[in-house]
């Protein structure tokens, strides 16, 4: 089977470059999984907050707001809470100010508080699915189930062998999240040192009303954030725990991490666990995202890194990386995605 484009990896980041693709050139995703959107895609905070990550990572936020489109952002204030001097894009606000908005704050407990109005509530399946229908009704295709177990240059292409299919392709999209190095290295290609971290979220409930409209909280020094869930209330100990590429079990221990750390700064009083869930954010050294060729390896493009800020970024990423694989001009600086930076450290 010939296509144009392969791209590995059904989850955010691959079915949005495939869908923006797909205007242009014959294209193919390949997915490891029997579901698309298992692993980081399916197990995110789904929170767009422009004040969130670094220079570049905010840059494409910024860019992705207008290409959300409707239905899928609803509006959710971010309260950072802690030494916010060093936040760009948000208000500083008194204590009673901070309190307004999250009633539950323990008062005392941070001298510093910052809002970000810009952030949004994303409905993340529905922004995936989306980017289905967009490129199927391009004429895409996609495959299921099918791992990539063999993966070599012919002549001007690539043959990548996927389940059970030899499916021969022009370009390489490595989109494969925390397996992206893997993939890489069926390929010859040289690995990024990209690292899969885990990172636990909980549903836990207690015996004080949960505020539907209460903001996103956060400490600055990413020990914890809450925010409201249904009746209960979605915790994380913002946890960063490096761990190998697979299907992603939560610990026990970071579970009572978050709700201890969440009880000590609210009147929550949370008690119990009603669910609870791990997924992999894949930073690259620089916590930056990667998009590109490397010197030496035509047709092989790294789509990878995108830390815990994947989807928030995803509309003005997958723009820019179609644009970079059709040759044509971006507004993001490419040196700053190249994965050959990484390289030259």
């Amino acid at each position: 089977m010939g296509y144009d484009v392969v791209v590995v990896g059904g989850g955010m980041a691959g079915i949005s470059v495939a869908a923006e693709l797909a205007a242009h050139r014959s294209v193919v995703v390949v997915e490891a999984e029997a579901e698309l959107a298992r692993h980081s895609t399916g197990r995110s905070a789904a929170l767009y907050a422009p004040s969130y990550g670094g220079p570049v990572v905010r840059a494409l936020t910024a860019a992705s707001g207008p290409l959300f489109g409707d239905g899928v952002l609803s509006p959710r204030p971010m309260l950072w809470v802690g030494d916010v001097g060093g936040l760009d894009g948000v208000e500083e606000l008194t204590e009673g100010a901070a309190r307004d908005l999250c009633p539950v704050l323990r008062p005392g407990r941070f001298d510093r508080f910052a809002v970000d109005l810009g952030t949004m509530d994303i409905d993340v399946m529905g922004l995936h699915q989306r980017y289905v229908q967009r490129l199927r009704a391009a004429g895409g295709e996609i495959r299921r189930g099918a791992p990539v177990t063999a993966l070599r240059r012919d002549g001007q292409g690539w043959r990548v062998t996927a389940g059970t299919e030899e499916i021969v392709a022009g370009t390489v999209v490595n989109a494969a999240g925390a397996w992206v190095d893997r993939i890489a290295g069926l390929a010859g290609v040289p690995a990024l040192g990209v690292r899969p971290m885990r990172r636990t979220i909980a549903i836990a409930t207690g015996p004080t009303p949960v505020g539907q409209g209460w903001p996103l909280v956060a400490d600055v020094g990413d020990t914890f954030y809450f925010r409201p869930e249904g009746p209960g209330v979605l915790v994380s100990p913002a946890d960063e725990t490096p761990v190998d590429p697979g299907d992603a079990k939560p610990d026990d221990l970071d579970i009572a991490l978050a709700v201890d750390r969440v009880n000590e700064v609210t009147t929550l009083g949370l008690r119990s666990v009603r669910t609870a869930w791990a997924g992999l954010r894949t930073f690259a050294p620089d916590r930056e995202p990667v998009v590109g060729e490397l010197p030496g390896h035509p047709g092989f493009t790294f789509l990878a890194g995108q830390g815990g800020y994947g989807i928030q970024m995803a509309p003005a990423l997958a723009v820019t990386a179609a644009r970079l694989i059709l040759g044509q001009t971006v507004d993001t600086a490419p040196e700053l995605l190249s994965p050959t930076r990484l390289l030259l450290g």
